[in-house]
């Protein structure tokens, strides 16, 4: 199954969920579910809910083997701790997608590290979707305790 998340931010992202329903009408039979956020295109070839709650966007997340987003550091972080296959596609400024195109460093940072499949061209998603369910990528390691654990001997040694 493939689950689409846009976020929550206020902005369409209607490039995305037109490139999906392309890759149904090619013939892809993957299940698919979207959550669409703030786009006002409506999927043709895929269930799809604008906003999910946090126990519905989980119970998604568990079902999914791949799970295709936006550039955002949170829902790549959240895919990724969830052992997900990721495609990431940026938001970019020249179609109203967000302010400016910051998502696209997002993006080539956890490519770098083999954690994520980056797609810069949506009519590239049926390649990347191939790529994506033949490659083993790196599994992601949990920095923030080691940050907890730096933050707490800082402390520490003020007092």
């Amino acid at each position: 199954m493939i689950f689409v998340t846009l976020g929550s931010q206020k902005f369409q992202f209607n490039r995305l969920l037109e490139a999906v329903d392309t890759l149904v009408e090619k013939g892809d039979k993957t299940e698919i579910f979207a959550q669409t956020g703030y786009s006002d295109y409506q999927p043709k070839n895929y269930k799809y809910k604008a906003f999910l709650d946090r126990q519905e966007f989980a119970a998604e997340m568990e079902k999914a083997d791949i799970v295709i987003t936006h550039g955002g550091t949170g829902a790549i972080i959240g895919a990724l701790k969830k052992g997900k296959k990721i495609i990431a596609v940026p938001r970019l400024a020249k179609y109203g997608e967000h302010v400016d195109d910051h998502q696209l460093q997002i993006i080539e940072q956890f490519k770098e590290l083999n954690l994520i499949c980056a797609c810069y061209d949506c009519d590239k998603l049926d390649e990347k979707l191939e790529y994506v369910r033949n490659t083993q990528f790196a599994s992601y390691q949990s920095n923030t305790e080691r940050i907890i654990n730096s933050l707490e001997e800082f402390i520490d040694k003020l007092f």
